[in-house]
């Protein structure tokens, strides 16, 4: 019986969940080897989908979200790798495990298979703080609604919180939301902003001249 894509994603899942949870051990075990045999088969099954010949929108998507959140660890491993064989160099570099690197000439972008440049940089500025997307029809700025839908699923993600609804539902709230704020202020856009408030995942909306 052939697996289908569905399944194949869900293995990749579990398999980036075990990596981060091993090289988590691995920081933390001055004995620990790398866990270099499942970030193989992580790549592997990357390396697979990368092209998105046999996928839908929705198996790209979840593909993408999985793509660049291993592009985000791995960035932050490589970080703690050179620490771990360098040594600290100072007190806290210790306590936050990868601050403190001396200055060096910057290190050439890693690439992810399946995963642009753009779409990177907006996963690392989910990771770092607030995303911002302007939006005046959810309709045909499809892009758009897809990067806010994907932070603020991240966003919730990691505060712990119940990710519910789909991007299909999504859209359609985008679009009312839109449309209501445009009407009531008359106003070309509505800028939708994720962020965290008093320890909890936020959207916001507000008219934009």
């Amino acid at each position: 019986m052939s697996v289908t894509i569905d399944e194949e994603l869900t293995v990749l899942e579990t398999q980036l969940r075990r990596l981060k949870i091993e090289y988590e051990v691995y920081f933390s075990n001055p004995t620990k080897k790398p866990p270099t045999d499942i970030e193989w088969k992580v790549l592997s099954l990357l390396r697979k989908f990368s092209d998105g010949g046999r996928m839908s929108f929705a198996h790209r998507f979840r593909y993408n979200e999985m793509a660049q959140r291993y592009a985000i660890y791995s960035d932050l491993w490589r970080k703690k790798s050179r620490i771990r064989e360098e040594g600290y160099r100072r007190p806290q570099d210790a306590l936050l495990s990868i601050q403190g690197l001396r200055p060096e000439a910057p290190e050439p972008e890693r690439r992810v298979y399946g995963v642009s440049p753009g779409a990177l940089a907006v996963a690392r500025a989910a990771d770092a703080g607030p995303i911002t997307v302007q939006c005046s029809d959810a309709r045909t700025e499809r892009d758009r609604v897809v990067r806010l839908y994907q932070a603020l699923t991240d966003a919730k993600k990691k505060a712990g919180e119940t990710v519910s609804g789909n991007l299909d539902n999504f859209t359609s709230f985008v679009q009312k939301k839109t449309e209501q704020i445009r009407k009531q202020y008359g106003c070309p856009a509505v800028e939708y902003t994720v962020e965290m408030e008093n320890g909890q995942v936020r959207l916001k909306a507000k008219a934009k001249n």
